[in-house]
C-alpha cells in the first residue's frame, strides 16, 4: 500500500513527509486554488520538499485532448521527476491519456466512479485510476465495493494499472479500502494522525513509563548507557 498526501499545503506536506512513510503528493484544481499563490512556484516548492523520486500528481484543467496533452508536457517540464498528469475520465480524457503514454508521460485517470470507467481508463494506458470513495458513499453507493470489483477486473485481465483510491473522510474507509485490493490511497494530512491513533496505545505508553520510573526515576536509556 502506497500512502500519498492529498494537499498542496506546503507546511502540511513538510510535516507528513517528515513523520510518515509517504510516496508522494496528489493535487487537483480545488486543492491548488486553496493556496492562493503562484502556480509554478507552488509546484516547484512541492517538488523541492518531496524530492524527485516521490510521485507528484497534477491535474490538467483543459477539456480537449490536445490541450490536455499540452498542459501535461508543460507541467512535466516544470516539476520533472516522478510525475503523473491527472486527467478526468471523459472521451477527450481517454484520447489524451493514450497520447500522453506515447509521449512517456505518466497518467492518473481521475474522477472514477464505476468499474467500467476504471477498466476503459486502464485499457487507454492509465498508470493509475482514482476511484472516489466518500463521494460514492455519499450517494448511497459503496465506494469500497467498487474498488474491490475494479481490483477483480484488473486481476481477471492481468491489467497492471494500479488503483489509487481517493476521497476519504474516515479511518474506517481507509481500512476497508486497504483490504479491498487498492494499491495506493491519497488522504488529507489530518487523516494520517488519525490512522495511528488508538487510546490503548497511549495507555500502554503510560504503563511503560510508570514501570520504568518506579525503578529508574527520571533517567532515560541514554542516561544509563553513558
Amino acid at each position: 500500500m502506497l500512502y500519498l498526501i492529498d494537499t498542496a499545503d506546503l507546511d502540511a506536506i513538510k510535516k507528513c513527509s517528515e513523520y510518515f512513510p509517504v510516496s508522494g503528493v496528489t493535487t487537483n484544481p480545488t486543492i491548488i486554488s486553496r493556496e492562493k499563490t503562484d502556480f509554478r512556484t507552488l509546484l516547484y516548492s512541492i517538488r523541492e520538499i518531496i524530492g524527485d523520486d516521490k510521485m507528484l500528481h497534477v491535474q490538467a484543467t483543459a477539456t480537449e485532448a490536445d490541450d490536455i496533452v499540452r498542459e501535461a508536457e508543460m507541467v512535466k517540464n516544470v516539476v520533472r521527476g516522478n510525475f503523473y498528469i491527472k486527467i478526468p475520465i471523459t472521451r477527450e480524457g481517454l484520447r489524451a491519456a493514450s497520447i500522453c503514454k506515447d509521449k512517456g508521460i505518466g497518467v492518473t485517470m481521475t474522477a472514477i466512479f464505476t468499474q467500467q470507467q476504471a477498466l476503459i481508463a486502464a485499457k487507454a494506458g492509465a498508470d493509475f485510476v482514482a476511484p472516489y470513495i466518500n463521494r460514492l458513499d455519499n450517494i448511497v453507493s459503496d465506494g469500497v465495493r467498487v474498488v474491490e470489483e475494479i481490483s477483480d477486473i484488473f486481476k481477471n485481465y492481468d491489467i497492471k494499472t494500479k488503483i489509487l483510491a481517493a476521497s476519504f473522510k474516515t479511518v474506517e474507509q481507509v481500512h476497508k479500502v486497504s483490504m479491498s485490493g487498492a494499491h495506493a490511497i491519497t488522504i488529507n494530512p489530518d487523516l494520517f494522525d488519525m490512522l495511528i491513533y488508538h487510546p490503548l496505545t497511549y495507555y500502554a505508553i503510560d504503563d511503560f513509563s510508570k514501570d520504568w520510573e518506579s525503578v529508574y526515576g527520571d533517567s532515560r536509556v541514554s542516561d544509563l548507557l553513558k
